[in-house]
C-alpha cells in the first residue's frame, strides 16, 4: 500500500512537468500548421490526454475479462464527468474564468453527441465487435466534422514566432511523458482499490477516471497560466469525443460479446448523468462567455453528488 501510494505521488508530479511541456509544445504547432488552438486542443492534445484511457481500457478489458470490462466503461464515464466538471471548474476556480473562443459551442455540441451515442450504446444494446465498428466508423466520421468546424468557425491561428523543430520535440516528449506518467498513477491507484475490494465499475470511475484525467487536468492549468483557453476547451471538448468514440470502440473491439452489465456496478442514471453534464456545460456556453467560478462551483457540486450518490449504493459487490 505505502509503495504505490509513493507511486501515486511520484506519477502525479511527472504529469505536471510532461503536461506544461506538451501544452507549450502544441500551441506552437497550431502556430505553425495555422490552424486555431481549439481544433488543437481537440485533436492533438483531446487526442493525447486521451491515451491514457484508450490504453488502460483497452488493457483492462483484454486481460481481466467482465471485471475488466466494467472497469473500463467505467473509466471512459467517469473520465468524461470529470472532464465537464472537475477539469472544467479547476481553472475557472483558479484563475477566475475560462475565456470560449469562437467555434466552441459547435465543438461542444458535437462532443456532446459523441458521448450521448456511446450512453445509448451501453445502457440499451449487448456488447459486441460490430458496435465497436460502429463506434470507430462514427470516429473517422466525427474527426471530419472538427475539422470541417475548424476551417469555418475554429477563429484565427495564432502567429509562429518559431523555428526549426523545437515545437514539435516539445509536443511528442510532452505526450509521451504525460501517457506514461498517466499510466503509473493509474496502476497505482488500480492497486490501492483492490485491496479496499471496490466494484470494478466503481474503481472506474471513482479512482482511474480521475487519474487518466489527470493530463487533461494538468494540461487545462497549464494552458490557463499561458492564457491559451481554446487548448483548455478544445482539450476536454476533444477528449470527451475520443473517450466516448474511439475508446469505446476499443473497449468494444477487445471486449468482443462477453457480458459486462453484471459486474459493472454502473446504474443508468449514471450514464444519464454523463449525459446531462455534458448538455448542461453547452448550456453554460450559450449563456454566456465565459464559464465563471460560479458556474465552476456548480459543476463541482455536481461532480461531488454523482460521486458520493455512487460510493453510497454501488462501491462494493
Amino acid at each position: 500500500m505505502v509503495s504505490n501510494v509513493l507511486l501515486l505521488a511520484l506519477g502525479v508530479a511527472g504529469l505536471a512537468i510532461a503536461a506544461d511541456r506538451f501544452v507549450f509544445g502544441a500551441a506552437q504547432v497550431a502556430a505553425r500548421l495555422r490552424v486555431s488552438t481549439v481544433v488543437t486542443g481537440a485533436l492533438i492534445i483531446g487526442f493525447g490526454t486521451s491515451a491514457p484511457e484508450l490504453v488502460v481500457s483497452t488493457l483492462a478489458a483484454l486481460t481481466e475479462g467482465a471485471e475488466g470490462t466494467a472497469l473500463a466503461m467505467g473509466n471512459i464515464v467517469g473520465s468524461n464527468v470529470a472532464n465537464l466538471t472537475l477539469v472544467l471548474a479547476i481553472p475557472a476556480l483558479v484563475f477566475g474564468s475560462v475565456h470560449i473562443e469562437e467555434g466552441v459551442k459547435r465543438q461542444a455540441a458535437l462532443s456532446a453527441s459523441g458521448v450521448t451515442v456511446f450512453a445509448a450504446l451501453l445502457f440499451f444494446v449487448e456488447p459486441s465487435t460490430w458496435w465497436g465498428v460502429v463506434l470507430l466508423i462514427l470516429t473517422l466520421v466525427a474527426l471530419r466534422v472538427v475539422l470541417w468546424l475548424g476551417d469555418r468557425f475554429g477563429g484565427v491561428p495564432p502567429p509562429d514566432t518559431t523555428e526549426g523543430a523545437s515545437p514539435w520535440i516539445r509536443t511528442v516528449t510532452g505526450l509521451v511523458g504525460t501517457v506514461g506518467f498517466a499510466y503509473l498513477v493509474v496502476r497505482s491507484a488500480t492497486s490501492i482499490a483492490d485491496d479496499l475490494g471496490w466494484t470494478g465499475g466503481f474503481v472506474g470511475f471513482a479512482l482511474v477516471a480521475v487519474g487518466t484525467s489527470l493530463p487533461e487536468l494538468v494540461t487545462a492549468l497549464a494552458a490557463a497560466r499561458r492564457g491559451e483557453s481554446g487548448l483548455i476547451l478544445g482539450n476536454l471538448l476533444g477528449s470527451n469525443l475520443f473517450n466516448g468514440l474511439l475508446v469505446g470502440a476499443a473497449v468494444l473491439l477487445a471486449n468482443g460479446a462477453t457480458p459486462y452489465d453484471d459486474a459493472s456496478g454502473l446504474p443508468g442514471g449514471l450514464l444519464l448523468g454523463m449525459v446531462v453534464v455534458s448538455w448542461i456545460v453547452i448550456v453554460m456556453m450559450r449563456i454566456g462567455r465565459q464559464i465563471s467560478r460560479w458556474e465552476g462551483t456548480v459543476l463541482i457540486v455536481t461532480y461531488a453528488g454523482l460521486l458520493g450518490w455512487l460510493a453510497a449504493n454501488f462501491a462494493v459487490a
